[in-house]
């Protein structure tokens, strides 16, 4: 009885719970369940068709592309490298999960069947794809489906490539991933797309779909190589990782050094620059400045001799005293020698002539008359008698 009876007091509180419950799911149900519906089915190049969606998630960022060699079931095949990039569209949805928006119909690189792909940019991954016809665009098959291959990456997976000049300076780095990957399937798989991505610190990684052109049978392995590209001025520790399948099979480090040549070329801006504006500046103002005629002396003034006496100098004679300031004795003239006649050979006493009487001095000269010059041809004893020779 009491178990009876506690059944039956829990009965209404399920039933309410279930009754909350089952109505907040089934929004949940239809927001997982994202559909795309088209204005029309075909259109022709240069034309535009209208794309409308419902049960995304509400305020996310969307992409709508053409893509070809594609079908609802079984997607992209190619990737997006089957899709016309160039010519997508962007739209957000609303707070409902709804959107709308006129796409641009254009030949995509793969041929037929088509389809307009619409998938999440931003947040978890969701997509939906709606069958369309490019009128005048060829029709190929799509390829056999191959549902039993897997695909596993072996040990020696590395990074091929080196760094060039250009990226000192800022080019973007370029590296190849290499490694050999081998088929644990029942089936061969064809053309497979592998996803490469770069991630930086703590940022996850970017995707970027890439396609290798190759059969690998079941058992069988293959080398692959798909080139990764960094963006310009990238520098740092970075991580590759490689998908399949939306399966992480590998990951790689990647030191990328600093581009030193950009930081050089900075510096040198910084103090090239500078001096230039100067070399240009004093250029201006040498030219700007008015020129000054060499001053002439006028006519009433008189350069300085050289043979004037300087300030200094009078200054020195000024103070020098007056009878330290006597005039100097000038030196004798040298007496005139006859061309004929030798210091030995000239004519005797009594051949000598004799000077006059009156112009014969009366006396010495005494020591205060020192401006008198003494005559080489006066006799040195003024008492001599005329007629004589003195050195009798």
């Amino acid at each position: 009885m009491r178990g009876e009876l506690r059944i039956t007091a829990a009965a209404p509180v399920l039933l309410l719970l279930l009754l909350f419950l089952v109505p907040s799911a089934a929004p949940a149900a239809a927001a997982g369940r994202p559909a795309v519906k088209l204005s029309a089915a075909q259109a022709g190049t240069g034309g535009s068709i209208t794309v409308s969606g419902s049960g995304w998630r509400p305020r996310t960022l969307l992409m709508l592309l053409v893509c070809g060699q594609a079908t609802p079931a079984r997607g992209v095949i190619g990737g997006t490298n089957s899709c016309a990039n160039a010519d997508g569209r962007a739209v957000t949805t609303d707070a409902d999960g709804r959107f709308s928006r006129a796409l641009p119909v254009t030949e995509p690189p793969a041929p037929c069947p088509c389809v307009v792909h619409v998938a999440t940019a931003t947040g978890a991954k969701a997509q939906a794809d709606a069958a369309f016809q490019v009128a005048g665009h060829p029709v190929e098959p799509l390829p056999a489906q191959t549902g039993g291959g897997r695909l596993s990456v072996l040990t020696d997976t590395r990074l091929d490539g080196s760094s060039g000049l250009l990226t000192w300076f800022g080019a973007p780095p370029a590296r190849t991933l290499a490694f050999t990957v081998g088929n644990v399937g029942t089936a061969a798989v064809k053309d497979p797309v592998f996803e490469v991505g770069a991630a930086h610190g703590v940022f996850a990684p970017q995707w970027d779909e890439r396609q290798w052109r190759g059969t690998i049978d079941p058992g069988a392995k293959a080398r692959v190589e798909l080139p990764v590209e960094l963006a310009a001025g990238a520098h740092g520790d970075y991580t590759v990782s490689l998908k399949y399948g939306g399966k992480v099979l590998a990951e790689q480090p990647w030191g990328v050094g600093r581009p030193w040549g950009v930081t050089l070329f900075w510096i040198l801006l910084c103090l090239v620059v500078p001096a230039a504006l100067f070399r240009v500046g004093l250029a201006v103002v040498d030219r700007v400045r008015p020129r000054h005629p060499a001053r002439r002396p006028s006519r009433g003034s008189r350069a300085p001799h050289a043979s004037w006496p300087s300030r200094r100098g009078r200054g020195a004679a000024a103070r020098t005293p007056r009878a330290a300031r006597t005039p100097r004795a000038a030196p004798p003239a040298p007496s005139p020698s006859l061309p004929w006649f030798t210091q030995d050979t000239g004519p005797g006493p009594a051949a000598r002539p004799t000077a006059p009487q009156e112009d014969r001095p009366t006396s010495a000269p005494g020591p205060t008359s020192p401006t008198t010059p003494l005559n080489p041809t006066t006799p040195l004893n003024p008492t001599t008698p005329a007629g004589r020779d003195p050195r009798e």
